[in-house]
């Protein structure tokens, strides 16, 4: 029994070797010990809630099998008491939210017990996880090296075994890029799959929740809490497409093909269908986005149009301003192509995929030296672009993704591959990724 899991500390819960004031207790101690990880803290509460559910289990009465559980969220995600500050220095003077959002109020319905808010990339708006306000989290034997984001510190507290399992958000990569980068799972969902009220935007059209934990066994559990059902199991698909054409990418690093073609014989080796095709909506995806920009940008410009003309402006990240502005100057007749394209791919990919699954590399690196990164602005922006290139794809065709360990480089570094489908194949590729996690014998590297 894994004890760092979320199975794994509900059997801890349940057979009473442990009680939810220790873990949440344990939880909070490593949390105070891990700088840049967390922007706040809910110690009161949190420790208030795990005596209320240790009673609760004594007594017989516990609201599940995962009441007293502690998880981390993402500083998007309304918690009732708490400033969602969305890692800028822009929204600390704001309110307390007066509610829970949605995902976080099923959470709680089960008796698991948010302990802080964790740090992100400020806006949600990178793929790196750098963040000068509130410090870059770093991941437990890869301090040197990016977090990957935007939800980073969500992912380090997986990561380091703060927690269990935290709540991401994805617009182009920000669950799957840092679980790639840290050894961990992050599972991207169809949009809609998640009720998204109280979670502070950065994309509407593109936004989505998504859990990040130590495997997909978590995963699986995680998606069917967050939308307040049973986990329902579904039957593992059996057919699966390597996307060749992402393989012949020039910035995807030896270790990552190998790793995923390693992975994916492992797979044919066990009785799987695996295939290499090149997908073409794939690329017709990726033209698209270096043709006429990425939609999600132009988005976030138009969100925060009026704070980046106001005096506030200095507050932000000079990065993050540049960004914006530069998807602010993208002209309307892209965004309209875009829209078009984005429709008919999504189509089209149904026919191509056939109820397939893809298998592709998550990132086309491991994760890159901070240092080099947090100096030069003209190499931050390129590395981000190549860092979130493809897991992009899967956001533009609304693909749900679950981001899996593959193996390591020479340098121990963790490499992965993303299970991805059409949209609305939430189940499936959740149900893939249990198969694959379990045949290959690998979730991560903690």
């Amino acid at each position: 029994m894994d004890t760092g899991t979320l199975a794994g500390q509900a059997r801890l819960l349940i057979e009473h070797i442990e009680t939810s004031d220790m873990l949440v207790s344990a939880a909070l101690d490593k949390a105070r010990g891990s700088a840049g990880v967390f922007i706040s803290l809910m110690e009161e509460a949190a420790l208030a809630e795990a005596a209320a559910a240790t009673r609760r289990r004594s007594a017989g009465a516990a609201l599940s099998d995962f009441d007293g559980i502690p998880f981390a969220v993402k500083d998007l995600f309304d918690v009732v008491g708490s400033v969602t500050s969305a890692g800028s220095r822009t929204r600390l003077a704001l309110p307390t939210a007066p509610h829970d959002s949605a995902i976080v109020a099923n959470l709680r319905k089960l008796g698991m017990i948010p302990i802080g808010k964790t740090n992100l990339r400020e806006f949600a708006f990178s793929g790196l996880g750098l963040n000068p306000h509130f410090g870059t989290p770093a991941a437990l034997g890869q301090e040197d090296r990016v977090p990957g984001g935007s939800s980073s510190g969500s992912a380090i507290a997986v990561q380091r075994g703060i927690v269990a399992v935290a709540l991401g958000t994805d617009t182009a990569g920000s669950v799957r890029v840092p679980a790639a980068f840290n050894g961990i799972a992050g599972f991207r969902p169809s949009r809609g799959r998640y009720d998204m009220r109280g979670v502070y935007p950065l994309a509407a059209s593109f936004d989505t929740a998504g859990p990040l934990a130590k495997n997909a066994e978590d995963c699986f559990l995680m998606d069917a809490l967050m939308r307040g059902a049973a986990p329902t199991n579904t039957p593992a698909p059996r057919h699966f497409i390597v996307e060749h054409s992402l393989l012949d990418d020039p910035d995807l690093e030896p270790a990552v093909a190998q790793n995923l073609l390693a992975f994916s014989d492992l797979l044919r080796s066990r009785g799987m269908l695996v295939e290499r095709n090149v997908v073409p909506s794939i690329g017709s995806a990726r033209a698209a986005i270096a043709k006429f920009g990425w939609p999600g940008g132009v988005e976030a410009a138009a969100l925060h149009r009026n704070l980046l003309a106001s005096q506030e402006r200095a507050l932000i990240d000079p990065r993050v301003s540049a960004r914006l502005d530069i998807a602010a100057a993208t002209p309307p007749e892209n965004m309209i192509a875009l829209r078009r394209i984005r429709t008919e791919l999504i189509g089209a990919l149904r026919g191509e995929l056939d109820g397939a699954i893809l298998i592709q590399p998550t990132v086309p690196q491991v994760a890159p030296l901070l240092a080099p990164l947090a100096s030069d602005n003209e190499l931050f922006a390129k590395v981000n672009l190549k860092t979130l290139s493809m897991a992009m794809i899967g956001s533009f065709l609304d693909m749900p993704g679950v981001a899996l360990t593959s193996g390591i480089d020479s340098r121990g570094l963790p490499t992965s591959v993303l299970l991805t489908a059409t949209s609305g194949s939430d189940d499936a590729v959740l149900a893939a990724g249990q198969l694959a996690s379990h045949r290959h014998g690998i979730d991560s590297f903690l």
